[in-house]
């Protein structure tokens, strides 16, 4: 059903306090809104959906091929991903923030070195005009997450916020996730069971399956005229149609962790549909790999400091090797009545009453450099 509770927030209004009551509002409760007046150009957005398609659609197998990510390189295109150990249908090409920050760099440049690995792009032989539209809407995304994260900020505490979000602004490691969900077709499913020796009782795929996003928060750009994100909200999956010239926003693990719990993750899936095919376009915005996501809010804090840098490699790592249950914020969580000196520090003194991923990070931030693509083969005994 659709949805009347995710709000559409107008970002241009001139009545301040309201805006940001409306966006605590929003990320407290259903974790999902929509914005107006966000900045970025129609003309912008439908180059840039005009380029999305022309990469799906128009490039052949085999060039996509020479792009596909790997499990020491987890940027570039993919059609194999797993969400809760469950296969989604779609395709998609991730490209991130370069290590140096600087786009006209090649992609390959050593400079361009991070965990997340290089990107792989088109090159304007193979398809003209896309990396130029890439890049300038990547960068409009930059914007709108940095404006969108002072107004949350402002929501819980600015002063004490402001250093997080600058940390945010400076040190991100986002990427800009470019989907393409087929129509669904369930013959060609059932002869990938077969090849798989999966179980026929299995209900259809989902685009993707039911998940909170991991990082601080996603700007969204969905298809106008098919409706397939949904929302689990007040005990139903609710459907959010997009609005025109919107953008859906909604809060990330990261964002519940950093205000203690006060904004919510939501739970949400795409769905398949058997009649039209589908693109949409996440903007994941997230912290340094460094960065220790930690409450800010003078409370009892709720969670342990989880250092970003970790948790995306293990989330990441789950795509190519079984970890069992997938690591989640929960993970993190502190039982303690007062657990103030333990924030502090990285990683809690008090282990032995720790989640084992709290004891992973710590190893983790030890060996793991934050400037090397990350090998999930190499980090396999530590990570299962």
């Amino acid at each position: 059903m659709p949805n009347k509770s995710v709000l559409i927030i107008d970002l241009a209004q001139d009545d301040e306090s309201l805006l940001v009551e409306q966006v605590a509002r929003a990320c407290s409760t259903a974790g999902f809104f929509q914005v107006l007046n966000h900045g970025i150009s129609d003309e912008l957005v439908e180059e840039f959906r005009h380029q999305c398609r022309r990469y799906f659609t128009e490039m052949p197998q085999q060039m996509k091929e020479a792009h596909r990510r790997t499990a020491t390189n987890a940027r570039g295109y993919f059609d194999d991903e797993l969400t809760k150990q469950r296969l989604d249908w779609k395709q998609a090409l991730d490209v991130g923030v370069p290590g140096s920050r600087d786009w006209t760099l090649p992609d390959n440049d050593p400079k361009n070195s991070c965990l997340d690995g290089f990107n792989r792009l088109p090159t304007e032989e193979e398809l003209s005009g896309y990396r130029d539209t890439i890049v300038r809407y990547f960068q409009a995304c930059e914007a709108l997450s940095d404006k969108i994260t002072r107004i949350m900020a402002a929501g819980i505490d600015k002063k004490v916020a402001n250093e997080v979000v600058q940390d945010l602004k400076e040190n991100h490691t986002s990427y800009l996730r470019m989907n393409y969900y087929p129509v669904y077709n369930p013959e060609v499913e059932e002869e990938t069971r077969k090849e798989e020796k999966s179980s026929k009782n299995e209900p259809p795929p989902l685009g993707i399956s039911p998940h909170k996003d991991a990082g601080y928060l996603t700007v969204l750009l969905q298809d106008d005229d098919c409706h397939s994100l949904q929302v689990w909200l007040d005990d139903a999956w609710q459907t959010v149609v997009p609005v025109k010239g919107a953008f859906t926003i909604n809060t990330g693990d990261m964002a519940q962790i950093w205000s203690n719990g006060l904004y919510k993750a939501p739970l949400h899936r795409v769905l398949t549909n058997n009649v039209k095919e589908r693109f949409s376009a996440p903007f994941f915005y997230n912290p340094g790999y460094n960065s220790y996501m930690k409450p800010v809010v003078n409370a009892s804090p709720k969670y342990h400091p989880c250092l970003w840098g970790y948790f995306r490699a293990v989330r990441f790592a789950g795509d190519f090797t079984d970890l069992g249950v997938e690591i989640q914020i929960e993970d993190y969580e502190t039982n303690a009545e007062n657990a103030n000196d333990e924030v502090e520090q990285p990683v809690s003194e008090k282990s032995h009453d720790a989640h084992p991923n709290i004891r992973r990070q710590k190893i983790f931030a030890e060996k793991a450099c934050m400037e090397e693509p990350f090998d999930v083969d190499g980090f396999r005994a530590l990570l299962t």
